[in-house]
């Protein structure tokens, strides 16, 4: 097993030195655990076929799942992407650095087992100061799926990447909480129209006012699975976003939706199991048995978003069988929330009438 170095830096003015300790290990084909803006990444030298492989095994994720390749600055795009279309020149000067991945033709730079096997490759440039200062002193791009174990909920703090992670990779810099909670909005460009493969913390509604005609790939808002064979982007076949525990998502108009939360809470109490219930601020008040845990308010998505991973992994740290959730409205953040809530519960919805 190995040691797994925490190192602790400032969010805003990382310590220079300790970025340059990660980024070395990164260059000698390590593997480090990184904050982004949306959750913690677990990076790896991009052009490095036997790191990236590393990343797989340590993550315990498939290998026909590909990660994101992260770098720093837009002019690094042409050392992973053959073909960098108009669009996508528009849509990174007015998104990044952001919560956007592209996903381009791939450039033969990469070894096969960076993408899959594909011939497309998914790009970003996060926007935080950590994960930038990182990518730069290791000289190369940086591949970096979500640093969890896979199908667990993503990490949002240093301390969720060591619970799956510790001793399996080689540092994690911490810096502190994420911003946005959940993952990158990913957008295919080989495509035509571009088709939203993963919600995220871009809006489709804002990618949809810059290109006119986006569509959303029809995995995106599923209440059921949808067969698919080789994917383009992270979080579309495997399961995902799990706790150890059992998720049931209730959605409907808000009355309906909080008399069926509590009778799915009564149901499940009767049969013996501990119940969590994930709620608003607007409903928690309507909720008197289980641990109930508040996410944050339908006014502000963005609270929800923010704190939808660490609440999930909460309920397991306090032994719940059953996780009775709140839906929100597919709208902004709400369609990343209801996206991860799904599939987490492994599409076990019930409509509230």
């Amino acid at each position: 097993m190995k040691k797994t170095v925490l190192l602790k830096v400032d969010p805003e003015t990382p310590d220079i030195e300790k970025v340059r300790v990660a980024a070395r290990l990164i260059r000698r084909g390590g593997l480090v655990a990184f904050p982004t803006e949306t959750v913690y990444g677990l990076g790896a030298d991009a052009l490095n076929g036997s790191a990236v492989l590393a990343l797989f095994e340590a993550k315990k994720r498939p290998l026909d799942n590909p990660p994101i390749v992260h770098v720093c600055g837009v002019e690094d795009v042409r050392r992973v992407a053959r073909e960098v279309p108009p669009k996508a020149e528009a849509l990174m000067k007015l998104f990044w650095p952001g919560p956007l991945t592209l996903v381009l033709k791939r450039s033969r730079a990469l070894p096969d087992v960076t993408v899959a096997g594909l011939d497309t490759v998914a790009v970003r440039m996060p926007r935080h100061e950590v994960a930038l200062a990182l990518i730069r002193e290791s000289g190369c791009p940086v591949s970096a799926p979500s640093a969890n174990l896979a199908g667990r909920p993503s990490p949002t703090l240093a301390r969720h990447v060591l619970d799956d992670l510790n001793g399996r990779i080689d540092a994690v810099l911490d810096a502190g909480p994420t911003a946005v909670g959940v993952e990158s909005t990913v957008l295919d460009l080989t495509v035509d129209p571009p088709e939203v493969l993963r919600p995220g913390g871009t809006p489709f509604e804002a990618l949809k006012e810059v290109l006119g005609c986006v569509v959303l790939n029809p995995a995106v808002s599923a209440e059921k699975p949808v067969p698919a064979g080789p994917v383009r982007s992270p979080g579309l076949k495997h399961k995902h976003y799990a706790p150890d525990a059992c998720v049931v998502v209730v959605e409907g108009e808000l009355p309906a939706l909080v008399k069926k939360v509590n009778e799915l809470v009564a149901y499940y109490v009767r049969r013996g199991s501990k119940v969590g219930v994930l709620c608003t601020a607007e409903t928690a008040g309507s909720y008197k048995t289980g641990v109930v845990k508040c996410v944050g308010s339908r006014s502000d998505l963005g609270s929800i978003a923010r704190s939808l991973f660490a609440s999930l992994r909460e309920f397991d740290m306090e032994g719940v069988d059953v996780i009775v959730a709140e839906g929100v409205p597919l709208e902004g953040l709400g369609l990343a929330v209801m996206n991860r809530l799904r599939r987490a519960s492994g599409y076990k919805i019930v409509k509230a009438i």
